[in-house]
């Protein structure tokens, strides 16, 4: 089971590296494709945890969330940013 898993955490990372270039060359969006990549690197993280529960894993995995959650808080603000210094107001979900 150890090695499927751990096939699994690679393939899970190639796959993420295809599925982020295509996200990014589809919406010319380097937002949209870093942030299906970070998500496949969380999965491939948590695949590797699930194989092997050692410091080093853990340590991995929770480095990986922590950038997720890093850049991805970082391109959220930048995007909101671009919106109001723009001029353009985004608009309301109701509208």
């Amino acid at each position: 089971m150890n090695a499927w898993l751990q096939a699994g955490a690679v393939l899970t990372t190639g796959l993420g590296l295809v599925a982020a270039t295509a996200a990014w060359h589809l919406t010319r969006a380097v937002r949209g494709g870093l942030a299906v990549l970070l998500d496949f690197l969380t999965a491939a993280g948590l695949l590797r945890l699930a194989s092997e529960p050692s410091w080093d894993s853990i340590i991995l995995a929770a480095a990986v969330i922590a950038l997720r959650k890093l850049l991805g808080a970082s391109l959220h603000l930048s995007s909101a940013n671009r919106t109001t210094h723009g001029g353009a107001r985004p608009l309301s979900p109701g509208r």
